[in-house]
C-alpha cells in the first residue's frame, strides 16, 4: 500500500492506538528541553497520535499545539488534554504558520510525511533560533532474540513484506535517519540514541502488532494466522516477550531567516 493509505490506518481504532503504543523515554526530553533553550516554548507538534509524546511537553509546562492526521485520534487527544489546541488536517497541504513556533517536533510521524516537501515546510514554521525535532522509533536487535527469531518464521509464512520485520543492531541505525544534516537548512545538527526494552504478554504484544500500519493492511484472513502463529511461539517460551526498542532524536537548529 501507499504511503497515503497506511498512514490513515492509525485512527481505525484509536482506543487500541492510545492504550498500546508506547511513550519515550524522560532523557530524550531533557536532552530536547536542553538544546531548545525557551523556558516555555511554543511547540507545534506534528502526528502528536493520541498524546504519547505530548504528555511530556505539557508537563514541562510547553505551549504546544498538536496537527493530526486522523480525526480518530485527534478526538482522544483533545479528550485527554482539552486545554492544547488540536488541529485536524494534512500537514503536507496545511495552510503553514509562517515562524510561529520555538519548535516543531515530529515523533514517529515524520516518515509519513511528503519527504519532498516535509523539512522545507517544518523550517518555515520555525522562529530564528528554534528547532525541528524529529523522534525516529525503531525495533532493533535485543530483548527476546531467540524467540523474534522464531516469530520470523510466523512473517515469512503469512506476511507478503517479511523483510519489515527483520532486525538490526542499535548501533547500525543511521545516526540521522530524518537526513536533518543534508538539507542545508539548518546551523547545526545534533543527534541521540535512547535504547530500553518492554515486557509484554501474549495478549499486549498481539494488541501493539495491531497498532501498526502494515499489520492493519493486512487481510483478516493473513492477520489472523499470523497472529495465531506469532502467540504460539510467545506460548512456548514462558508466555511473554521482551522487546527492545530505540528511539533516534535529531534536531536541527535554524539561526536563518525563515524561507517564507
Amino acid at each position: 500500500m501507499s504511503r497515503e493509505t497506511l498512514r490513515t490506518t492509525f485512527g481505525e481504532d484509536a482506543e487500541l492506538y492510545d492504550r498500546v503504543r508506547p511513550t519515550y523515554p524522560r532523557e530524550l526530553f531533557d536532552n530536547l528541553a536542553r538544546q531548545v533553550g525557551a523556558h516555555h516554548p511554543r511547540v507545534l507538534e506534528i502526528g502528536p497520535g493520541t498524546g504519547q509524546a505530548t504528555a511530556a511537553m505539557l508537563e514541562r509546562g510547553w505551549n504546544v499545539t498538536a496537527l493530526e492526521l486522523s480525526p480518530g485520534l485527534a478526538e482522544v487527544l483533545q479528550r485527554k488534554y482539552p486545554t492544547i489546541e488540536v488541529i485536524v488536517a494534512d500537514f503536507d497541504t496545511w495552510d503553514l504558520r509562517p515562524a510561529e513556533y520555538d519548535l516543531v517536533i515530529s515523533a514517529t510521524a515524520f516518515h509519513w510525511l511528503d519527504p519532498e516537501t516535509r523539512v522545507q515546510r517544518c523550517v518555515e514554521l520555525v522562529k530564528p533560533g528554534g528547532a525541528l525535532a524529529v523522534v525516529s522509533t525503531y525495533h532493533v536487535a535485543g530483548g527476546s532474540e531467540q524467540l523474534f527469531a522464531d516469530v520470523q518464521t510466523c512473517y515469512d509464512r503469512f506476511d507478503p513484506d517479511p523483510t519489515a520485520e527483520r532486525l538490526i543492531a542499535a548501533e547500525d541505525v543511521p545516526p540521522d535517519p530524518a537526513g536533518l544534516a543534508d538539507t542545508g537548512f539548518f546551523e547545526s545538527v545534533e543527534c541521540s540514541k535512547y535504547v530500553w526494552e518492554a515486557t509484554y504478554s501474549r495478549v499486549e504484544y498481539l494488541e501493539v502488532l495491531s497498532s501498526y500500519s502494515g499489520h492493519r493492511a493486512l487481510t483478516t484472513e493473513r492477520r489472523d494466522r499470523l497472529y495465531d502463529c506469532i502467540g504460539t511461539h510467545i506460548d512456548r517460551s514462558g508466555g511473554s516477550i521482551t522487546k527492545r526498542y530505540l528511539n533516534q532524536l535529531s534536531v536541527g537548529i535554524c539561526l536563518h531567516q525563515p524561507l517564507a
